[in-house]
């Protein structure tokens, strides 16, 4: 209640101040035409006296319309003028409250103005890229919670039945490996939220080197062996030794997650195809599988902080491993692209063959 008063009281201490300018300005004019009157009068020019006019009747009568003219003027300014900045404060309030619905909307001529157009577009995207954020940003906790938690009670539960003394040789190193298993899902997770909240805050790539491009993305293929011999998948690699100037651990983090993302969206028994082709001073790395198609509407939301484009939540992830691609991408001034046709969904990362 407090801070409505405030808010209410500061904007009356605007619209007061500026009709006191107002005022004074039309006052100064009346006294500045008054002074012209009488050097009239003292010319000669304008004459007052039995046949002519009452000077101070006429100074009087001047003073009062320009006070009349100026409480119109000043009305007018209290609710015509200032009345599209009032709502632009309100919308404001609104948004710097959490309120990530409110929309601006002007009507008539003032709406025209290119100015207030592009105040309106530019503020109705500003909320409506908050709004997003904000539902990712809550759809993130709740999912990255659920997954979170998951390997937590395997893990939990697990460790218990490793407890007992009665367990077979066999069933306590299935324990282990599931075990082992879920640590390791645990650690990706915080890596990649580690990885998005570091690169995020880079601005400047450093620890440039050439290295062999093509070395690099064999020994990510073997680093996820272990998920892709599950679904009994193959891979198709590049023969051909490509080298690259970058920073190689981060485009290790690229090619970790879209091959993961290719595995795991794969159908079983299919091969994973990696193409390298080179064009001028760009290098595109080409990364296909086979398998359910991204949606149309989610191609270009998937590189997007905590995105998700299953939303049943069926497969792994947390909607953070393609917005890291994303920045680590932009970082080395490159592009990454997705194409899906025929159930082929391809990830293109074009990058400069210098940095």
């Amino acid at each position: 209640m407090k801070d409505n008063y405030r808010k209410y009281k500061d904007r009356f201490s605007l619209l007061l101040s500026f009709s006191i300018v107002v005022l004074a300005i039309l006052v100064i004019t009346a006294i500045v035409v008054g002074v012209i009157v009488f050097f009239l009068i003292g010319r000669d020019t304008l004459r007052v006296g039995e046949n002519g006019l009452d000077a101070w009747m006429l100074f009087r009568d001047m003073v009062l319309i320009s006070l009349g003219i100026g409480a119109v003027f000043t009305f007018l300014t209290l609710n015509l003028p200032l009345k599209p900045v009032n709502k632009i404060l309100n919308a404001m309030s609104r948004l710097a409250s959490g309120d990530y619905s409110v929309r601006l909307s002007f009507k008539g001529a003032f709406a025209k103005l290119p100015a207030v157009a592009e105040l309106t577009n530019s503020f109705n995207q500003m909320a409506a890229e908050l709004e997003q954020t904000e539902m990712m940003r809550s759809d993130f906790i709740n999912n990255f919670s659920h997954e979170f938690k998951t390997p937590i009670v395997s893990i939990m539960g697990f460790a218990k039945l490793l407890k007992r003394k009665n367990l077979t040789e066999e069933y306590r190193n299935e324990c282990l490996t599931i075990i082992e298993e879920e640590s390791m899902r645990l650690s990706q997770m915080a890596t990649n939220v580690l990885n998005l909240s570091k690169v995020e805050n880079q601005t400047i790539l450093t620890d440039v080197s050439k290295f062999n491009l093509t070395e690099q993305i064999r020994t990510c293929v073997l680093v996820l062996e272990s998920k892709w011999i599950k679904k009994n998948m193959g891979f198709s690699l590049p023969e051909e030794e490509y080298y690259i100037a970058a920073n190689e651990e981060m485009l290790k983090q690229i090619w970790i997650n879209i091959i993961d993302n290719a595995i795991k969206f794969s159908s079983g028994n299919s091969t994973v195809e990696i193409d390298i082709k080179t064009d001028g001073n760009t290098v595109k790395t080409e990364i296909s599988n086979y398998g359910k198609e991204i949606p149309a509407t989610a191609r270009e939301k998937i590189f997007g902080r905590f995105y998700q484009s299953d939303e049943s939540h069926a497969t792994e992830g947390n909607g953070v491993g393609l917005a890291v691609v994303k920045k680590i991408v932009d970082l080395h001034k490159g592009k990454v692209e997705v194409f899906c046709k025929d159930g082929k969904t391809t990830f293109t990362v074009s990058l400069p063959r210098q940095q």
